[in-house]
């Protein structure tokens, strides 16, 4: 690790954004080390577009990666099978999508579930007790997908006003993570937020619509997002309708 990492007391602020590690460097977008890890520290970082990211074995890491990957909601790729999946979801008397009802047991779910080409989980129960501080006080909620009584997938995110930060996803069952996410953008376009921060790029995410933006326009629209009112996390189904008419179909 570079010896020019910027090493923080537990107290001391974050530097700019624009500090971080560039794209030349061995981790783009590495901004510094140390720290804490509790609610007052996160909820700062999220503020700044700055999130954290390490695994056991290593020091708390904070990035804020140039370019962003995000998802806006209203390009969200609704393809033809996924709509024919969620049209069978809201319609069965089997399925239901339920905010806040597990959010430790979908932590936990994720955790046992690493991003693909990594061989651990870097949701180390530090972390996990760091994000149930912030659940606690409002500010991280679990999207769940529930088949038969069962919890078969779903996701966690941060949220501040109508600033969105999606942290991760399992499912247990084909689509059961889409089945999720599809919920979280329909909740987003029904409150009028326009964007899910999903950090960094993957395969499977360009493939829902999700895009890499500079980081100044992601700060830019981190700065308006989060001094809007916060949504109201309970899923109704004026979400599916956001979600679902007939103008958001895609090939």
């Amino acid at each position: 690790m570079h010896s020019d990492l910027l090493w923080l007391a537990p107290n001391e602020p974050f530097p700019a954004p624009k500090a971080a590690w560039g794209q030349d460097s061995p981790a783009p977008g590495l901004l510094a080390a140390g720290g804490a890890l509790d609610k007052p520290h996160l909820l700062r970082a999220y503020r700044n577009g700055i999130f954290p990211w390490f695994s056991a074995g290593q020091p708390i890491l904070w990035w804020t990666p140039d370019p962003r990957m995000v998802l806006p909601v209203a390009q969200f790729r609704l393809h033809r099978s996924l709509r024919r999946t969620l049209e069978k979801f809201r319609t069965s008397a089997h399925c239901e999508i339920r905010i806040d009802s597990a959010f430790s047991t979908v932590m936990q779910a994720c955790a046992s579930s690493p991003r693909p080409g990594q061989p651990g989980t870097w949701i180390v129960p530090a972390m996990h007790s760091a994000y149930q501080e912030l659940h606690a006080a409002g500010y991280a909620h679990s999207v769940e997908t529930w088949v038969g009584g069962q919890l078969v997938g779903g996701l966690y995110c941060v949220a501040i006003g109508q600033a969105v930060f999606g942290e991760s996803m399992f499912a247990h069952q084909t689509d059961a993570s889409k089945i999720a996410l599809a919920a979280l953008v329909g909740l987003c376009r029904y409150h009028g937020a326009a964007l899910i921060d999903c950090q960094q790029n993957t395969r499977h995410l360009a493939s829902l619509g999700a895009h890499e933006i500079p980081r100044a326009h992601f700060l830019q629209h981190l700065a308006q997002a989060q001094q809007q009112s916060a949504m109201h996390w309970q899923f109704t189904p004026l979400y599916w309708d956001a979600l679902l008419s007939p103008a958001t179909a895609t090939a």
